[in-house]
């Protein structure tokens, strides 16, 4: 099981040598699998963890909090993340975490905390992905059976938890940036922007049909990943590895 070899250090300013798995598809299926599992149920299992701190323990009581994979999946989100990752992007989606907003005390503003919490999840599953990668290429242990292998699994890990994050970002409601962005607007702008809740689906839709999903995900991962990458760089020279 063989990969081009970054010819830079994954904390170079390159995205495509973090990014890329090169074999086939099926190789890079394999590879990216256990990534795509553990970043989607610890994504949903965030938002249900959250909201039973803030009083509303609906996805605690009907099993969300469980790290079994197949209770978070979705069908069609996961075989879009397949696909996608075919086509170089990489997003898709799980089954929503039940939250009835009725239970929270502030149910605007703990909304947007519930929301931001699964990608905030994402963001720092990239970050140790990095981290345990460079170490693994600092002492040698990303070659061989078991470490290239494993190698490829936490670089995969670090795109795919980026892009679900950016993905999840899109200001666009129902997806957690729509709900980040309605606690932040004053409370009419939010009323009104909450109204477009039932045509997010199509929304999203038609901008993967025009392909301009891609540019308005490019900007948010792209900052996603440079903040991760200083964060990377700063967690590094404090270990001594830089």
């Amino acid at each position: 099981m063989r990969a081009r070899t970054p010819s830079r250090s994954p904390l170079g300013h390159s995205t495509d040598r973090i990014a890329l798995f090169s074999s086939d598809f099926l190789q890079q299926l394999v590879i990216a699998l256990p990534a795509i599992l553990l970043s989607l149920t610890l994504h949903e299992v965030a938002h249900g963890w959250v909201a039973d701190k803030l009083g509303d323990p609906t996805a605690r009581l009907l099993g969300r909090l469980s790290l079994n994979p197949l209770v978070h999946l979705d069908p069609m989100g996961t075989l879009a993340f397949v696909l996608s990752l075919a086509a170089g992007m990489g997003f898709g989606w799980a089954k929503p975490v039940p939250v009835d907003a009725r239970n929270l005390a502030r149910p605007r503003r703990d909304m947007m905390w519930v929301a931001l919490a699964g990608p905030a999840t994402n963001f720092l599953l990239a970050i140790a992905s990095l981290v345990v990668y460079v170490h693994m290429q600092r002492f040698g242990l990303d070659a061989g059976l078991v470490g290239e292998p494993l190698g490829l699994m936490l670089r995969a890990s670090f795109t795919i938890n980026t892009a679900l994050a950016a993905f999840n970002l899109i200001p666009i409601l129902p997806f957690d940036g729509g709900r980040i962005l309605a606690g932040l607007l004053p409370a009419r702008l939010a009323w009104q922007y909450q109204r477009s809740e039932p045509y997010g689906f199509f929304i999203v839709l038609g901008l993967i049909i025009l392909g301009w999903l891609r540019w308005i995900m490019w900007p948010i991962y792209t900052t996603l990943l440079a903040a991760e990458l200083a964060l990377v760089r700063n967690l590094l020279r404090l270990m001594g590895i830089l």
